[in-house]
């Protein structure tokens, strides 16, 4: 008397047995990949020239972190000293990938801040250059509303980066 057993053996659709599609990225998924590589990599290149500017540019920096009438000459030249380095360590940790989110955080903040102040000096009226690039506090760069407009976007860069961080290529995501 021989024992027959009905077993089926279903054929896994991939070679290692995994759910179809699932080592497939969507259409959408490789958009939002590059548009938050851009976010992060674009974010980077852009703390690191504003960083690379202000270094060796004390005297400037300081004057025109002074020409806000936020702050004292002495916490103006103490900025001064602190933004350009910090601004280029805030680009490279970027780039590199070291802890994206939590620099993303720090980026929001420092850009927040940056709109803050901005937007302070353009409801007194003052006439200043942003300092934001290549500082010149003698030749103002034009309407200070561009230059908040501009902070604004780099905020919403910066949340879509926290909230999608691009982690290819990062030392430690």
């Amino acid at each position: 008397m021989a024992n027959t057993y009905d077993v089926q053996v279903a054929e896994p659709d991939t070679l290692d047995g995994a759910e179809p599609g699932a080592g497939e990225t969507s259409t959408s998924e490789r958009v939002l990949d590059v548009l938050s590589a851009l976010a992060r990599f674009g974010l980077a290149v852009m703390w690191i020239v504003r960083g690379t500017t202000k270094l060796g540019n004390h005297m400037t920096v300081a004057r025109n972190i002074e020409a806000y009438d936020i702050f004292t000459p002495y916490w103006s030249s103490l900025l001064a000293n602190l933004i350009g380095p910090l601004e280029l360590a805030g680009g490279l940790i970027l780039l590199l990938g070291i802890k994206i989110r939590p620099a993303g955080w720090v980026s929001f903040g420092v850009l927040l801040l940056f709109v803050i102040g901005l937007s302070s000096a353009y409801a007194r009226g003052l006439q200043i250059d942003c300092g934001c690039l290549a500082p010149d506090p003698g030749n103002p760069s034009g309407d200070l509303l561009w230059d908040i407009i501009r902070d604004i976007g780099l905020i919403a860069v910066t949340l879509f980066m926290i909230y999608r961080p691009f982690k290819k290529f990062a030392l430690y995501p």
